[in-house]
């Protein structure tokens, strides 16, 4: 199987992200931030799905999230560490596979960077987004080792709480088993939302993200890849104040994932039901 090299492309899209990194550090040296919000957090569903494996997989999930904002933006980090059942093995057999998955996301509110607001009808700000995903996965099957970057503008609505809408472009890239030399596909878009809304006065919250993915090319095997959809929504209730105790401090809820043509794969073809995921999952976090 012939390896695709890193087009000239994808390697000025590097640059500009490592540049705009270092801008980044910059700015922040010279700004503390004026709010931040970090939590740990615990999720459980018992059917995760994973492409060429017709198993409902359990999964434990612990997280590490951090938001914050400064004068020019926002920061995102989340790492994800994801341990399945014996139902999606290590590739050293045994117990389940271990994975973890990071996400890096920082936008530049181009009206604050120009000392003026952007807004028209919903819109309150515009934005420039970019950062990276990356992880890597002991399974039998795959051990994904993806890297990707990714960047592109971004609309802040004008909601309680926030809505961002994102168009961005991905540049990815894998080095599964089987594949020492890291593959690049076709670089190709994503619409992404991401939200996080109270319900009115109450402590309810409806949180999450969606992406749709476009195709991107041909995998590492030489099929084609299709559109892909992630829905993941949680209704979260602010324990705490429900308890009269602290706000904002210990939250449990409810989750459901729908994730359709999961990582590219034809839910409809050779992948089949394990690349369509319908996973209800319970969840908690604490923050500080």
């Amino acid at each position: 199987m012939k390896k695709s090299g890193k087009s000239a492309l994808a390697i000025r899209f590097g640059a500009a992200a490592l540049s705009a990194g270092a801008l980044l550090g910059a700015a922040q040296s010279a700004a503390a931030a004026d709010w931040s919000d970090t939590s740990i957090g615990y999720r459980y569903g018992t059917q995760f799905r994973e492409p060429f494996n017709p198993e409902d997989i359990s999964k434990n999930i612990f997280n590490l999230t951090h938001a914050s904002g400064y004068k020019y933006g926002t920061n995102f980090f989340n790492v994800d560490f994801l341990m399945s059942d014996k139902k999606d093995p290590q590739n050293t057999g045994g117990s389940g596979a271990q994975e973890a998955y990071l996400v890096y996301r920082h936008t530049l509110d181009i009206g604050k960077l120009a000392g003026s607001d952007i807004k028209f009808g919903m819109v309150r700000g515009v934005g420039f987004t970019f950062g990276f995903d990356w992880n890597t996965k002991n399974d039998i099957g795959y051990s994904s080792k993806k890297r990707m970057l990714v960047a592109g503008p971004t609309l802040m609505l004008d909601v309680p709480g926030f809505l961002n809408v994102s168009l961005l472009v991905l540049d990815e890239s894998n080095a599964p088993v089987g594949h020492p030399n890291r593959y690049t596909y076709k670089t190709h878009g994503m619409l992404t939302a991401a939200w996080g809304i109270p319900f009115g006065d109450s402590p309810f919250s409806f949180e999450g993200f969606m992406n749709i993915i476009a195709p991107k090319g041909k995998d590492e095997f030489g099929g084609d890849t299709k559109t892909e959809t992630n829905f993941d929504g949680q209704i979260m209730a602010d324990v705490g104040r429900i308890a009269g105790g602290p706000k904002g401090v210990f939250k449990l809820g409810v989750e459901y994932q729908y994730w359709k043509n999961k990582f590219g794969n034809d839910a409809g073809g050779a992948a089949g039901s394990g690349a369509f995921a319908k996973t209800p999952m319970v969840r908690a976090e604490y923050h500080f």
